[in-house]
């Protein structure tokens, strides 16, 4: 028989992993996701079941920084190590506290992270053009600096200059099997963390991963749609999507259809690298879902449960 709870993925932004960015230490990296798994333990509480990916570009650029600093003393970390790296230790982090969350509260349920690779196509034009940001902000002065040591680094969203790698689109989730046995068994799951470990196959037949990052966003559409997921719910650093987005004629959205959000991205409304890949993949997501019911919603952490209930977030439907 169907689970009659419906299903949600809900996508947690790395940069909302961190609630100020003058305090991006460990200890309030936990602060944050505590934030965020409580409002997740809420809508638990309200019956949706619930798979759970994440961000990982500010926790990409620390490792990256590190590996710089101590390359004199130590080998560096292939890029899509680094990546499984996030995927394990903010899957733990994501892990512990939901549990936490579900003995505080008599919730029967037990949270599971999976190592998830994403394929990608090695032909994919982004390996041309790097678009996706990682890593802190950085002043320009900072950021030029990074230019001659073989970054590119573009501004992002009037918020500060960032490094940017190539941002394949996701084809492939490679663990899907193993995610869906794992939700019909019943287990709540932290899986695609970082947009996967973007990995290719070579003349062989074999995966190897490959330097990129694929944008968190685009492979969770791309899973919430292989999951046949009622709810695609995107948790990041803003309680509402805006027009005019910083500019003193900014506008916050409460609700829109799929073709106001096509005119909106084709406006030039959202930011590339930021906002843009976020509406990207509420259309994909809305276009190729079976699931009549289908909705998305963006929001912040703390928001969260008010926007399920209405009160605040950006409500984006298919018609």
């Amino acid at each position: 028989m169907p689970n009659p709870s419906p299903l949600a993925v809900v996508a947690i932004g790395g940069n909302s992993l961190i609630v100020d960015d003058k305090q991006p230490d460990v200890a309030h990296q936990w602060d944050a996701v505590r934030l965020t798994t409580g409002h997740i333990a809420g809508m638990m509480k309200k019956g949706w079941r619930t798979v759970i990916t994440h961000g990982n570009g500010p926790q990409v650029g620390f490792i990256l920084r590190r590996n710089e600093l101590a390359a004199h003393e130590v080998h560096t970390t292939p890029f899509s190590l680094i990546v499984a790296d996030t995927q394990g230790s903010i899957g733990y982090m994501l892990q512990q506290a939901l549990n936490n969350d579900f003995f505080q509260r008599g919730i029967p349920r037990q949270t599971i992270t999976i190592v998830t690779q994403v394929r990608v196509d090695e032909n994919d034009p982004a390996f041309q053009k790097p678009t996706k940001p990682i890593g802190g902000f950085l002043d320009e002065a900072t950021a030029r600096g990074f230019e001659n040591m073989g970054w590119q680094v573009v501004e992002d969203a009037r918020r500060g200059w960032r490094r940017v790698v190539a941002s394949p689109l996701p084809t492939e989730i490679v663990e899907l099997k193993a995610i869906q046995q794992a939700i019909e068994l019943g287990w709540i799951v932290v899986a695609c963390g970082g947009g996967g470990i973007p990995v290719v196959r070579n003349h062989k037949g074999d995966l190897r991963g490959v330097f990129a990052v694929i944008d968190k966003d685009r492979t969770s559409s791309l899973l919430a749609r292989q999951l046949g997921a009622e709810l695609f719910l995107i948790s990041t650093d803003v309680e509402q999507v805006a027009l005019h987005f910083g500019t003193p004629a900014a506008r916050k959205i409460d609700q829109m259809n799929i073709d106001e959000a096509r005119r909106y991205r084709d406006e030039g409304h959202f930011a590339p690298g930021n906002m843009c890949p976020k509406i990207d993949a509420c259309i994909e997501f809305l276009e190729g879902t079976a699931n009549p019911d289908a909705w998305c919603l963006i929001t912040d952490p703390k928001n969260l449960e008010r926007a399920l209930a209405g009160e605040t977030g950006t409500r984006i439907v298919g018609t």
